[in-house]
């Protein structure tokens, strides 16, 4: 079964409180209300997952945690590494991945979502706007053979996108 790897970046973030660490800052209203707005839109182009990843970092689990819930999925596999990752980190987390799971949604942060989607399946995408998504397929059954070049572009959607579904 070919692999299918959906980035998301986190909602858009609040900047009220300078004295939060950035790993701490939460969704703003406008990040509350892009999440579960794309999250619809993924069920509503058929979309199944099969496992939820993300940065710990408190804009991206909260991010996470609308996409858990429009899909009634209870678990999310919260990993470190992705909390400001570069391509190499970020494809370490994916060549990792069980696979088991054909289907994994990871949410994390820029500029490495945009840096990673670029290399893995050339796409020419100069930035994932908060709550983007980039849908990118594999023609592997495992997670292991993923690296630079080997993907495809499904879709890439955002919350201003005028062509959404």
């Amino acid at each position: 079964m070919a692999k299918q790897l959906l980035l998301v970046r986190h909602g858009k973030s609040d900047w009220g409180n300078l004295d939060l660490k950035d790993f701490d800052r939460p969704l703003n209203k406008r990040g509350k209300e892009n999440a579960p707005e794309m999250a619809e839109r993924l069920i509503n182009r058929g979309f199944k997952l099969d496992l939820i990843v993300s940065s710990p970092a408190k804009r991206a689990k909260s991010t996470a945690k609308y996409f858990a819930e429009a899909y009634n999925i209870d678990h999310i596999q919260f990993e470190e590494s992705i909390y400001e990752a570069n391509t190499r980190a970020l494809l370490k987390v994916v060549n990792g991945l069980n696979n088991g799971a054909d289907h994994v949604v990871m949410f994390g942060h820029n500029p490495g979502f945009t840096d990673f989607a670029n290399e893995l399946c050339d796409a020419d995408i100069y930035n994932i706007p908060t709550a983007g998504m980039v849908l990118i397929s594999f023609p592997f059954d495992s997670w292991q053979m993923v690296s630079k070049g080997t993907g495809e572009l499904v879709f890439f959607d955002y919350p201003k996108n005028s062509d959404e579904v």
